[in-house]
């Protein structure tokens, strides 16, 4: 079992990510106050902390993984690399709709980074929320179902 270790949202296009300790979980509406959470596909980003350290070993950089512009860091889990995998996080499920495909702003945070989160989805994963509640950094977190 692993663990969630950070949770970010932001709420316009372009904004900083804003590091928060908990947050409320909805079919409906995502992460709470995040502008992804009306797009059916795309309401979560979850990202593996395995995954950002390569990236960073790969660039010789130490950055913070809200770099990413991703909402979710999970630590100790394996997270698949198929839509359809399906993500436990403390009362909430999620179910992974596809990659987190990098796009030209990760250049603008940090040259090359782009690149360096192109292989094995290193980018992370774009998530649906199939049930929500409340989920806080330090939550269990696992793959479920397989």
């Amino acid at each position: 079992m692993g663990q969630l270790k950070g949770i970010a949202i932001r709420g316009a296009s372009r904004a900083a990510m804003e590091e928060v300790d908990s947050v409320s979980v909805s079919v409906e509406a995502g992460l709470a106050g995040d502008r992804h959470g009306d797009m059916a596909a795309r309401q979560v980003t979850v990202l593996s902390a395995t995954d950002w350290r390569a990236v960073c070993d790969e660039l010789g950089a130490d950055l913070p993984w809200t770099v990413r512009r991703a909402n979710l860091l999970l630590d100790g889990v394996d997270i698949p690399r198929v839509a359809g995998g399906r993500v436990g996080i403390g009362q909430c499920l999620l179910e992974i709709t596809g990659e987190t495909g990098p796009c030209e702003r990760m250049d603008e945070q940090h040259d090359g980074l782009r690149r360096a989160l192109t292989p094995d989805w290193r980018g992370g994963r774009t998530c649906r929320v199939v049930s929500g509640g409340e989920i806080r950094v330090g939550d269990p977190a696992g793959i479920v179902g397989i």
